[in-house]
């Protein structure tokens, strides 16, 4: 008998020795580590998966804990390890869901194009998905804008947190419902789409917050006249989407045949050629009271503007003397 317990407690020591250094060594990651746990694993598979990575020492003792801790569930989710940890310390992070966020920035601006580089450049989704849902599906905002063939105008600029676990149409309507707040802030209720697509094309004009009224003045005044917009950016857009775009306007660009292009059509383009901020919303919501029908660069981030074209030649001059003087 004595033998036996003796045997006895030297299992115990065996089995508790081996537990300690399975659940206390800390274990370091070779590199970033993501592992992504999927709602419904079972502990068992959890521990798998982790162990799989080299993120524990041993699946079993992980699933011992977890059933000495008595805990309810481990939190579904994308996990980051890169730092050294023990099996404890990560069971910990799955019990209270330390899942890894996903920052995607927005800047006012972007094309449908631009946002969905970004959303794959964060590793959220490929950027030929995130394209197929905004330009097939505009149920996110028929209600505002029922003659919208795609979503583009209305993906607001901000920055987004999301994660892996969120559907693709989770996220897209979450940059929509950023859009619907601040259209209900600024009082954007009427004339929406006609309202952020000229946003647009003032978004993509000037960098410039307190020019944009101005801006939106020259392009409701040559509306009033039935004049062409003439606003370069529509020209990119118009290429952007036949996939002909190389980085820079040319004067025969001018031609490119598409009803985007404000050079051949007159009037605003079918719809909005990125996605404007709040200053943009606003200024094409109250452009400022002007006769000014033409504008140029300054050279220095600003614009010229003129109440007619032979002002606006000087301008122009006055522009390439600026650029030539650089």
């Amino acid at each position: 008998m004595r033998t036996f317990l003796v045997l006895v407690l030297i299992a115990a020591l065996g089995v508790g020795g081996w537990l300690a250094w399975a659940l206390r060594t800390p274990v370091t990651p070779s590199g970033q580590k993501f592992v992504m746990l999927r709602p419904g694993y079972s502990t068992r598979h959890i521990a798998s998966e982790l162990k799989a990575q080299g993120i524990i020492r041993s699946a079993d003792a992980f699933v011992l804990w977890h059933y000495f801790r008595h805990q309810r569930s481990l939190k579904a989710g994308e996990y980051l390890f890169d730092q050294p940890a023990n099996a404890i310390e990560v069971y910990r992070r799955l019990a209270r869901g330390d899942i890894y966020i996903h920052t995607v920035v927005i800047p006012e601006g972007f094309t449908i194009f631009d946002v969905a580089q970004a959303m794959q450049d964060a590793g959220l989704c490929s950027r030929e998905d995130f394209l197929k849902l905004v330009t097939t599906d505009t149920s996110f905002i028929s209600d505002l804008a029922p003659n919208a063939q795609t979503l583009e105008g209305y993906l607001f600029p901000s920055t987004y947190d999301f994660t892996r676990t969120e559907s693709l149409h989770d996220m897209v309507g979450a940059m929509v419902k950023q859009f619907r707040q601040v259209a209900h802030e600024i009082g954007l209720n009427s004339d929406i789409e006609k309202t952020v697509t000229l946003a647009s094309i003032i978004e993509k004009e000037t960098a410039a917050p307190d020019e944009r009224p101005l801006v939106a003045s020259v392009y409701y005044n040559r509306l009033a006249r039935s004049m062409a917009l003439q606003a370069d950016p529509s020209v990119i857009y118009a290429e952007l989407l036949k996939g002909t775009y190389g980085g820079a306007l040319h004067h025969a660009d001018m031609r490119f045949d598409s009803a985007y292009n404000t050079y051949r059509h007159p009037g605003l383009p079918p719809g909005p050629i990125g996605n404007p901020g709040k200053t943009s919303l606003e200024a094409a919501m109250h452009p400022a009271d002007t006769r000014y029908l033409y504008f140029v660069s300054d050279g220095n981030g600003h614009h010229r503007f003129a109440k007619d074209l032979e002002e606006h030649n000087r301008n122009v001059a006055s522009f390439r003397k600026a650029v030539e003087g650089k």
